[in-house]
């Protein structure tokens, strides 16, 4: 009570945090767990099924291969997304001329900014066989006939790895250029006078003191590889539907198209276990709780 007397104001200026997230986060949660127990409907009884719509997502070879596209997708999206954001960073951490620089930084954020309708649109024109940029550059440099980016199951999932790649590389860049801008000078000092070239003080002395930045990434986009669903919805179509339908669009099929609302929340919440146990494995693997 000391505490609360002593501290009262701030924890009054946590109270509307706690209850946002407990009305929005923690409530939404237990009533999704509660429907996944139930053979719910909109209207009418609600009975209690047991752990049906559990097995009934278990079974369905539809989930399976969702969770197979999601791993390549996903994964895709992991490795790019961590490697182009942090090449970027460190070439621009070459540049000296702070305009440029600066001008960089901002076009490559812009992406992040903009919505996956916006984005999505964007790419369907640019991809399109018949009026895209990228149809019409790879046709007059190299000869190649146009391409059906989005309607070729070989090219479908690239598409979205990519897309999303250059739609969320911009922020981690912005991460990667501020722990390296924070980095001690005295460090790069004492290399050079060492003798060190450049691609050396990259080597051994700005990635080593990027890895608590490198951590953090690499956490943060593991904790969305399982929840892909923006660029999915808005990039697929029915040529690609079977390369390219992720879990988060497994769940809205059943849950929302199908209206199947138990099966759906059975489903969210094998990606929730799977989310954690993906995330608990690289927290363990990146040794995410030692300080460097």
């Amino acid at each position: 009570m000391r505490a609360i007397r002593k501290y009262g104001v701030l924890y009054a200026m946590m109270l509307p945090v706690v209850i946002y997230f407990i009305i929005y986060g923690y409530y939404p949660l237990a009533r999704g767990l509660q429907i996944s127990f139930q053979d719910y409907k909109l209207m009418g009884e609600r009975p209690y099924i047991g752990f049906a719509n559990y097995a009934a997502v278990w079974h369905d070879p539809f989930f399976w291969k969702a969770l197979g596209n999601t791993v390549v997708i996903g994964g895709g999206i992991l490795v790019f997304g961590f490697v182009a954001p942090l090449v970027i960073a460190l070439s621009l951490n070459e540049v000296m001329t702070a305009w440029f620089k600066k001008t960089a930084q901002m076009l490559l954020y812009i992406p992040h900014l903009l919505s996956w309708v916006v984005i999505g649109g964007m790419w369907i024109f640019l991809l399109s066989p018949d009026t895209g940029i990228v149809n019409l550059v790879l046709h007059k440099v190299a000869g190649i006939e146009p391409i059906h980016f989005l309607a070729e199951s070989t090219w479908a999932r690239w598409v979205m790895i990519l897309v999303s790649t250059w739609k969320d590389m911009g922020y981690s860049c912005i991460l990667f250029l501020a722990a390296i801008v924070s980095i001690n000078p005295s460090l790069y000092e004492a290399a050079r006078m060492d003798g060190a070239t450049r691609w050396q003080l990259v080597r051994f002395v700005t990635l080593p003191q990027l890895k608590g930045t490198m951590k953090v990434i690499i956490l943060l986009n593991t904790l969305g590889v399982l929840r892909i669903f923006d660029q999915v919805f808005v990039l697929r179509n029915p040529s690609t539907s079977s390369h390219v339908d992720v879990l988060m669009m497994y769940t809205f099929q059943k849950g929302i198209m199908e209206m199947q609302v138990g099966v759906g929340a059975a489903a969210s919440f094998f990606v929730l276990v799977f989310t954690l146990i993906l995330t608990l494995a690289v927290r363990t693997l990146t040794r995410f709780d030692e300080v460097e």
